[in-house]
């Protein structure tokens, strides 16, 4: 008989300074010997938010600050006392600490430009707009192939009930405005039936990477706040910062829900 190893686990809850209410991940503190088989494996398991069927994203941004979080509270240290740097399969990507919150620093940018227009077709149809509601739409991939189209207003975007099945493979936003002197500037929405997640309650990627967009070309301030999640019932709040030196900031609140141990029985068996 082989005695399974216990394992320390974490679950944080990014995005939404209200309990349960923003984009949970789990984090395995002590898994440097896990296979990446194994470790998706568990990931399916958990069912949560950033378990991809279709694959494993090459960047993800409730996940950099949900592990940064939960690798902080359970005794980890960095060298500088405000900067955390994590690496993923785009490179290295910079941690930042605030009162009370972590933002990171979008990585650049491997595909821009605005989209073709039999993609942006099969968006409208999909979405159930017409063409001309669309006011603005870019490709704002970091990695896992985001497009974005802009609409009209946030209620638009809320009142969307769009049929995935008419762009299976798509990596797909829609954000609009809230009107002046809201308490959020936007409202984004993203859908991934490329990877089999039908809508994603808080996107740190995709936020990232239209922020980029929209702060280069005067589309939102250099500082603005968006919420997400209001249709899959959550409340996220996400915070963007283009600094002095162009770089964009996505930032909220992580918080480390739980800590715990689990036997591995991923590769044991009796």
């Amino acid at each position: 008989m082989t005695v399974p190893r216990s394992r320390t686990f974490a679950q944080a809850d990014v995005f939404s300074p209200s309990p349960c209410l923003g984009n949970p991940v789990a984090v395995v503190l002590d898994g440097t010997d896990l296979s990446d088989e194994e470790m998706q494996r568990l990931a399916r398991w958990t069912n949560l938010s950033e378990t991809t069927p279709g694959g494993e994203l090459s960047f993800a941004g409730h996940p950099t600050l949900g592990s940064a979080r939960a690798w902080l509270d359970n005794g980890g240290t960095s060298q500088r006392s405000d900067r955390i740097v994590q690496e993923c399969a785009v490179g290295l990507v910079s941690v930042r600490r605030g009162e009370g919150t972590l933002s990171f620093a979008a990585p650049p940018l491997v595909r821009d430009g605005t989209l073709d227009e039999e993609h942006l077709d099969r968006i409208a149809a999909a979405f159930g707009i017409k063409r001309d509601r669309v006011l603005a739409h870019q490709w704002v991939d970091n990695g896992p192939g985001w497009a974005v189209v802009q609409l009209p207003t946030a209620e638009e975007v809320l009142a969307r009930e769009p049929n995935l099945s008419l762009i299976p493979t798509a990596m797909v936003g829609a954000i609009g405005a809230y009107p002046e002197g809201a308490e959020h500037a936007f409202e984004p929405r993203t859908f991934a039936p490329g990877v089999g997640v039908a809508e994603d309650p808080a996107c740190g990627s995709m936020n990232a990477s239209v922020g980029q967009w929209l702060t280069s070309t005067g589309g939102a301030p250099s500082t603005y706040r968006v919420s997400q999640g209001t249709c899959v019932g959550r409340a996220g709040t996400i915070e963007i910062a283009a600094d002095e030196n162009g770089t964009v900031w996505v930032g909220g609140a992580a918080t480390n829900c739980t800590t715990s141990t689990f036997h591995d029985r991923l590769r044991y068996s009796f």
